[in-house]
């Protein structure tokens, strides 16, 4: 409330509680091809592994011998790159294994200890395999990493001679092995399954149903330890060919896939993602040159450290007669007229206006002895604006799942030629508009960041502001 004291001389207005204090959606990603890739062999599947990447390929290994199968394919093989510095890389070096001379080897992944790699590989490795028209399906192996090696390889329990079992990815509790499969069961094609680790031994697979699965092709699934599940599908409403695609897991349900956007998914293939604990950064493959190759991605999101909050416009006032208090036994009634069509009568009232503008305040005296009353004993104008602030209108809280409206409508920045308003929705995602929509996937508090960015003004200086909104997302019934 804001505080207007009357005084013999003129009305004098202060404020008392309101001050000023001190200053669907999209990722944006730059990509870039990786150093170690051939110039012309295939280089796929990134794992991101102490200081460097665990990646497959089909290079040669020397340049006297080369590898293919019985059929003459090329062999994929297991290879690590260290980096050296920010830009530098290491030549890569084989991980050899018991199968690399005569069999396909990888994809994989690394179980938290470091050293328990699950892979892909093919399971017949008997006379039969040897024959041209011989089908022989990909399996899953556990192996140990030991120096550049790859030991003591078992099979997995579920492979088997009449589908593919492939592409391993091991949670961050090392209690869920995920992975793709044309097993029986599925939604059609390949689809993404599980096993759960119990009592010492993987439980029976489990397809993750038709939120993930479609009839299309899902394949090489990735489980990040902040509760993202990446993987790549061909199914339509994609950019062409294989994209790659993430879900979010909240109290036990999977949330809607949703495509990561170009530059990462192109018109080409793109699969195999591998990134930390969130979708900022990583390495991903794509065959958008002549070959597949491995390429790093980064996110160039916009957040602030920190952001002005959204200041509340306080339209209440307090109104005094000042001489009345001071002379409390004086025979005055006070009236006062607010400029508004309102109105009221007391030494001190209070009155709130329901917005801004200009309003002319008049304060009538009546002598309670003669009843005589003196109009416009006192008056003066009061000029109401908006903070001067960016503004952003969402519901507090909302159920996950269900889409909200986020508008910049309210903004009051005057002078400003706002060219850009780009909004942070606190989850890696952000989107651009003076009104746009938002659901979010997980329950939680996000404190969303709307930041404005005027046009180039003399000197070519553009201004900048943001303000921040906690929104309360509360898991779906």
């Amino acid at each position: 409330m804001k505080r207007i004291t009357v005084t013999v001389i003129l009305l004098i207005y202060a404020l008392i509680c309101s001050e000023n204090s001190g200053a669907q959606e999209l990722f944006r990603y730059s990509v870039s091809r990786m150093p170690f890739n051939s110039a012309v062999f295939n280089d796929i599947s990134p794992v991101l592994y102490n200081d460097g990447v665990i990646f497959c390929s089909d290079r040669r290994v020397s340049s006297i011998s080369d590898r293919t199968s019985f059929d003459g394919r090329r062999l994929f093989n297991i290879f690590f790159a260290e980096r050296l510095d920010t830009s530098e890389w290491s030549k890569p070096a084989e991980l050899k294994t018991p199968r690399s001379a005569m069999f396909n080897n990888g994809p994989l992944c690394i179980a938290p200890d470091g050293t328990t790699v699950y892979f892909t590989s093919e399971i017949e490795t008997g006379p039969e395999a040897k024959r041209r028209n011989f089908v022989n399906h990909s399996g899953i192996f556990r192996a140990t990493l030991s120096g550049q090696e790859l030991v003591s390889v078992e099979p997995f329990r579920y492979n088997s001679p009449d589908y593919d079992v492939a592409q391993p990815s091991i949670s961050s509790d090392s209690r869920y092995l995920f992975f793709s499969s044309d097993m029986p069961g599925g939604q059609g094609g390949s689809d993404i399954w599980y096993c759960e680790w119990i009592n010492g031994e993987w439980g029976a697979p489990v397809n993750m149903g038709s939120g993930i699965n479609t009839p299309a092709s899902e394949n090489y699934p990735v489980m990040h330890p902040s509760g993202y599940l990446c993987f790549t599908s061909d199914r339509p409403g994609g950019m062409g060919g294989m994209d790659i695609y993430y879900s979010v897991l909240s109290y036990g349900t999977w949330s809607d896939p949703l495509l990561l956007p170009e530059p990462v998914n192109s018109s080409s293939d793109d699969f195999a993602v591998s990134s930390g604990d969130n979708l900022r950064n990583g390495l991903f493959t794509s065959n958008r040159r002549r070959s597949d190759d491995i390429y790093s991605f980064g996110a160039t999101l916009i957040r602030k450290a920190g952001c002005e909050t959204i200041m509340e416009n306080n339209f209440c006032y307090e109104f005094i007669e000042e001489n009345a208090v001071r002379y409390d036994s004086l025979p005055f009634r006070y009236q006062w007229r607010f400029g508004d069509g309102a109105s009221d009568t007391g030494k001190i009232v209070t009155h709130c206006y329901s917005g801004p503008g200009t309003y002319v305040i008049q304060l009538d005296v009546i002598n309670l002895i003669t009843n005589e009353t003196s109009y416009n004993q006192k008056s003066d104008t009061l000029v109401l604006t908006e903070h001067e602030q960016a503004v952003i209108t969402a519901a507090d809280t909302a159920y996950s799942g269900v889409e909200l409206s986020f508008s910049a409508m309210k903004t009051n920045l005057p002078g400003w030629d706002i060219e850009e308003y780009y909004w942070n929705f606190d989850d890696e995602t952000v989107d651009e508009g003076t009104e746009v929509k938002k659901s979010f996937a997980v329950a939680g508090t996000y404190n969303v960041q709307l930041i404005l960015t005027s046009a180039k003004g003399p000197g070519g200086v553009a201004r900048e502001t943001c303000v921040s909104k906690n929104i309360t997302i509360l898991q779906s019934p």
